[in-house]
C-alpha cells in the first residue's frame, strides 16, 4: 500500500477515535497515530512513532486471495462467498460416516441427540432429566433440551417414525441423517458463522479489508470444529458462537448483553465453564475501575443478568429441591471417572506412570484436579482483574480454558475446541502458533475420529489448514521453525507407524497413548506461551498496532 494511503487511513483513524466507543479490537488500538519524516502538515504529529513489526500475511495464499477480491471490486459479495463454501466444506464433510453409525447396542453421539429430541418432543418438561429409560440420558443443560425440543418437534412434523417414542431408538436412514446434518448446519450459521462475522468486524475495524476477510476464512475453516460437528456430530458451535456473541458485547463495552449471551452459552453446555474465570475476572475488574458507586450499580446489573437468564434457563425444575438436584446431577456426572479415553492432558500422561483412577477415590480426584486447576489459571484471572483490557479477555479466555483442559476433571478429547476458539480469533495476531495449535488440536482428536470412520475428511481438512497457513512461518525465528517442522515429522510418523505397523498385543493403545503424549507435552507448552503473552502483551503488542508516544498512556489505560 502506498504511504500516501497510509497516512490517509491513520487521519481517519484518529478523526474517529473519538467517537468510535470500543467496537474495534480492543479501545487503546483506537488511538492509532501514524507519523513519518515527512510528514510537514501537522506540527502535533512530528512526535516519533513506535511502530512495531506486524505479521507478514503476504505469504498467505487467503491473504493474496482476499487482496484480489479487494482489487476487483468484490468487497461486498466476498463475505457471501466465503460463508458459502466454509458451508460447503461442512456438508461435504457431512456426507461421510457420524458417531456410531451403524454400530449397536448403544450407537454413539448421533444416537444421543436424536434421542434427546425423541425424549423431548414425547415427555412433559420435568421428566426430561429423571427419565428412567436407561437409553440416553440427557446430560447437557437446558438450553439444549430446548434446542432439542425445537428440531424434534420439527423433524416429527416431517417424519413421525425419526423420532417414535421407543420405536425409533437406533433409527438409522438416509432422510433422518439428513435431517440432523441439516440442523447442525442451520445452527452453526445461525449461531457459529455469524458471531465470527461479527467479531472480525469489530477487532479489525480500523484494519485494512483485506486483514478482516482474511480472518473471516481462517476462523471458518479451523479444521476441529468441522470435523466433530459435521462429521462426528455434535453442536458444539452453538455454544462456541455463544461465546464469541459474549465477547462482541464485551467489545462494544455492551457488558450486560455479553453476561446473558455468556449465560447462555454455559446454559447450552457445561464446558463453556471453561472461559467462566476469565469472563468473571474481566467483568470484575471493569467494575473496580467505575469508582465506588458505579461498581456497585454494575454489579448489580450484571449479577441480576445472570440471576435472571440462568433462573429462566432453570426455572421448570426449581420448583422442588429434588427436581434442581437431580438436573445438575446429570450436568456434572462425577461417577465417570477422571478421564474419557485417552485424552491428551496432564493426568492422562501421569497417569500412564502413576495409575491415578486406581490409587485414589473419585471425590480425591475430584478435590485435588479442581485445586490444580485454580492455581493454573489464578495469575491470569489476578492480572485480567488489575488490567481488564479487551485484548487481555481473549487471552484469559485462552489461559482459562487451557487449565481447564489439562488439569480440570472428567475432560473428553473434544474439550480441545474451547482453547482452540479464542486462539484461532487471534489467528492473524498470533499466525504461526494459532496455525500450529489448531495442528496440534486436531491431531489430538484422532483416535476419536479414527474410530468414527472420518479419517479420511481428518487428513483432507489437516492438508488444507497446512496449505492455508504454511506461509506464517516463513517470518518466524529459528526455534519455531524447527518446533513446526518437528511436530509435523511426529505427526507423520506415528501417522504411518499405525497405518504400517500394528501395536505390539501387551499395548494395543500404543499409538493412541503415544498421541495424547506428544499432545499433552505441546498443550503445556502453549499453556505457558499464552500465559506469558499476557502478562507482557497486552500492553505492548507487536502485532502491527501503531501507537505514538503521545497516546501510549491512554492505551494503557484503556
Amino acid at each position: 500500500m502506498a504511504p500516501t494511503t497510509m497516512r490517509a487511513k491513520a487521519s481517519k483513524a484518529k478523526s474517529t477515535t473519538a467517537g468510535a466507543g470500543s467496537s474495534g479490537s480492543n479501545a487503546a488500538y483506537k488511538t492509532t497515530i501514524t507519523t513519518t519524516s515527512t510528514s510537514t502538515t501537522n506540527s502535533s504529529m512530528s512526535t516519533t512513532a513506535i511502530t512495531p513489526e506486524a505479521p507478514k500475511l503476504k505469504n498467505l495464499a487467503v491473504y493474496r486471495y482476499a487482496t484480489w477480491l479487494e482489487e476487483n471490486q468484490l468487497k461486498k459479495t466476498a463475505i457471501w462467498i466465503s460463508v458459502a463454501a466454509a458451508v460447503l466444506v461442512r456438508w461435504i464433510v457431512g456426507l461421510g460416516p457420524y458417531s456410531g453409525q451403524g454400530t449397536p447396542p448403544r450407537f454413539g453421539d448421533y444416537e444421543a441427540q436424536r434421542h434427546w429430541m425423541e425424549l423431548t418432543i414425547h415427555k412433559p418438561i420435568r421428566e426430561w432429566y429423571s427419565d428412567r429409560s436407561k437409553w440416553w440420558d440427557l446430560d447437557y443443560p437446558p438450553l439444549t433440551a430446548y434446542v432439542s425440543w425445537l428440531c424434534g418437534f420439527v423433524g416429527d412434523k416431517i417424519n413421525p417414525e425419526w423420532f417414535a417414542w421407543e420405536t425409533s431408538r437406533g433409527y438409522e436412514s438416509k432422510d433422518a441423517k439428513l435431517f440432523m446434518r441439516s440442523t447442525v448446519l442451520f445452527l452453526e450459521l445461525a449461531i457459529y458463522i455469524s458471531s465470527i462475522v461479527v467479531f472480525t468486524q469489530r477487532w479489525f475495524a480500523h484494519k485494512p479489508w483485506t486483514r478482516q476477510h482474511t480472518a473471516v476464512i481462517l476462523v471458518l475453516m479451523q479444521p476441529g470444529v468441522i470435523l466433530i460437528d459435521s462429521g462426528h456430530f455434535q453442536y458444539n458451535t452453538v455454544m462456541l458462537g455463544l461465546v464469541v456473541w459474549a465477547v462482541n458485547f464485551f467489545l462494544a463495552d455492551q457488558d450486560v448483553l455479553g453476561s446473558v449471551a455468556f449465560c447462555l452459552a454455559l446454559g447450552f453446555k457445561q464446558m463453556a465453564l471453561y472461559f467462566s474465570p476469565a469472563v468473571f475476572a474481566y467483568l470484575l475488574g471493569k467494575s473496580f475501575r467505575q469508582g465506588f458507586i458505579g461498581c456497585i450499580w454494575k454489579l448489580i446489573k450484571l449479577g441480576l443478568a445472570v440471576m435472571v437468564t440462568l433462573g429462566l434457563l432453570f426455572s421448570p425444575w426449581m420448583q422442588s429441591q429434588e427436581e434442581i438436584l437431580q438436573v445438575i446431577h446429570r450436568i456434572f456426572p462425577v461417577f465417570r471417572g477422571l478421564y474419557q479415553d485417552k485424552v491428551a492432558n496432564i493426568w492422562c500422561a501421569v497417569n500412564i506412570v502413576i495409575k491415578l483412577r486406581e490409587r485414589f477415590d473419585i471425590q480425591s480426584l475430584v478435590r485435588f484436579s479442581t485445586l490444580a486447576t485454580l492455581l493454573s489459571f489464578l495469575p491470569s484471572l489476578i492480572h485480567l482483574v488489575i488490567k481488564p483490557t479487551k485484548r487481555g479477555l481473549i487471552y484469559g479466555l485462552i489461559n482459562s480454558s487451557l487449565s481447564f483442559f489439562l488439569l480440570s476433571f472428567q475432560v473428553h478429547e473434544k474439550s480441545i475446541l474451547l482453547p482452540a476458539l479464542p486462539i484461532t480469533l487471534l489467528i492473524l495476531d498470533e499466525p504461526a502458533i494459532g496455525s500450529l495449535f489448531n495442528i496440534v488440536a486436531t491431531f489430538s482428536m484422532f483416535p476419536l475420529l479414527k474410530q468414527e470412520d472420518l479419517t479420511t475428511q481428518y487428513y483432507l481438512l489437516l492438508g488444507l489448514w497446512i496449505w492455508m497457513t504454511t506461509g506464517t512461518f516463513k517470518n518466524v525465528s529459528s526455534l519455531l521453525k524447527f518446533l513446526s517442522t518437528l511436530n509435523l515429522l511426529v505427526i507423520v510418523t506415528l501417522h504411518l507407524g499405525e497405518m504400517l505397523v500394528a501395536p505390539p498385543a501387551r499395548y494395543p493403545d500404543l499409538y493412541a497413548v503415544l498421541n495424547s503424549l506428544w499432545s499433552a507435552a505441546g498443550f503445556v507448552l502453549y499453556w505457558v506461551y499464552f500465559n506469558y503473552r499476557q502478562f507482557t502483551m497486552v500492553n505492548t503488542p507487536k502485532m502491527g498496532f501503531r501507537i505514538s508516544t503521545k497516546t501510549s498512556k491512554a492505551y494503557k489505560l484503556a
